[in-house]
Parts: C-alpha cells; structure tokens; sequence
C-alpha cells in the first residue's frame, strides 16, 4: 500500500486489544514486560492520533477485545496462548477486560469481541469490510507478535491491502516487537509510523 494514498472511503482503522490487562501498568499482564514496552512504545498517545485523524476524515474504526467469558472455558486450551489467558484475566465484565482511557471509543464506532488471536477469527470483521467498501486496512494495538501479528495475516489472505503503525503498536519487550515487524511482516504488510498515516490520511 502507498503510504501516500489512502482514500479516506476506503480505508479502515482497525485496533486490536487495547485493553487495561494487556499494557496497563495495574494490568494482568503488566509483568510481563507488556506495560513497560508499551509506555516505552507512547503506544496510547499513538494509536490516539491514529484514531484522530481517521476520525476527521471519516474513516471507520473497528475496536478490538479479545475477551474471557467467565460462564464457561469457551476459549480453549489447545495452544499456550490460549492457556495464558483466563481465568480473571481479560474476564469478560471487569476493568482489565475494557479498553484503556484514552482512546474514548465512539458511538459511531463498532467493538468486536472475540477470543482468538485475529481479529476477523469469531467476528463479523470481514463482511462489514466489504460491506462498507473497504480496500485497506490500517492495523495498530497490542501485542504486535500475536494478536497484531494474526490480524495483520489474515487481513492479508482475505484481500484487503494492509499497513501495519510500527509505533502505534507494541509487545512484550523490544525483542518481539522487532522479531515481528522486521522479519515475520515484511512480505504481508507496509511498515509505517503513526506521523506518515496521519499525513496520508489528510
């Protein structure tokens, strides 16, 4: 994707698991390291200004939460990271589980709940995409080798041109952020920063 054309109609914002549990430094996973690479990354104050200026020109945004439903073990336990999570952890209905302050998602703005890595497993991500004519999708949030990182692939496989914001973005530490976006991504999506998709989305 040219980092110098995105037609504000046919772009999307999609965020993915900005959640108090996943970088806030109270957050269940504050030790370890998310919070601290987070802070490092200004990850809030970036995705923000993503947000803002997808917002002026009316761009749609898709929040993300992948959430813990507390009634029964519905997400699994086939792979470590499914393991990871639960049982109080991004518990459905607790503070972990919402998004950060700071992002004030908006009534015109849809939340999908899911309890997957990608944000289009379990959603209705993809037919609302194509439903409103959307040909490019700009990724931001946590973790960036997991959940972003999933994201990211599979918005690739279902067409859609993808740009990954390097700084609106974080991890566990700089080591998987840099794993992730210098090697794993490279062939799937743009690499960009939060001052050249705000510029482009002007």
């Amino acid at each position: 994707m040219n980092s110098s054309t995105r037609p504000a109609a046919t772009t999307a914002i999609l965020v993915v698991d900005m959640q108090n549990d996943n970088l806030h430094p109270d957050g269940a996973f504050a030790s370890s390291g998310a919070a601290d690479h987070a802070a490092s990354q200004n990850v809030v104050v970036n995705v923000r200004a993503v947000l803002d200026a997808a917002r002026a020109v009316g761009s749609p945004v898709f929040h993300n939460r992948i959430v813990v439903y507390p009634q029964r073990p519905v997400g699994g336990d086939n792979a470590p990271i499914f393991r990871m999570l639960g049982p109080e952890s991004l518990k459905m209905g607790t503070w972990g589980a919402e998004i950060v302050d700071g992002l004030d998602v908006r009534d015109d703005e849809i939340v999908l709940e899911r309890n997957r890595m990608s944000a289009f497993n379990g959603t209705g991500l993809d037919l609302m995409l194509r439903n409103l004519g959307i040909t490019d999708v700009i990724v931001v949030g946590v973790w960036t080798n997991m959940a972003v990182e999933h994201t990211v692939r599979d918005a690739a496989d279902h067409g859609y041109r993808v740009a990954i914001v390097s700084d609106a973005t974080s991890s566990i530490n700089e080591d998987w952020q840099r794993a992730a976006l210098s090697y794993a991504l490279t062939n799937i999506a743009t690499i960009t920063d939060t001052a050249s998709v705000v510029e482009a989305l002007r």
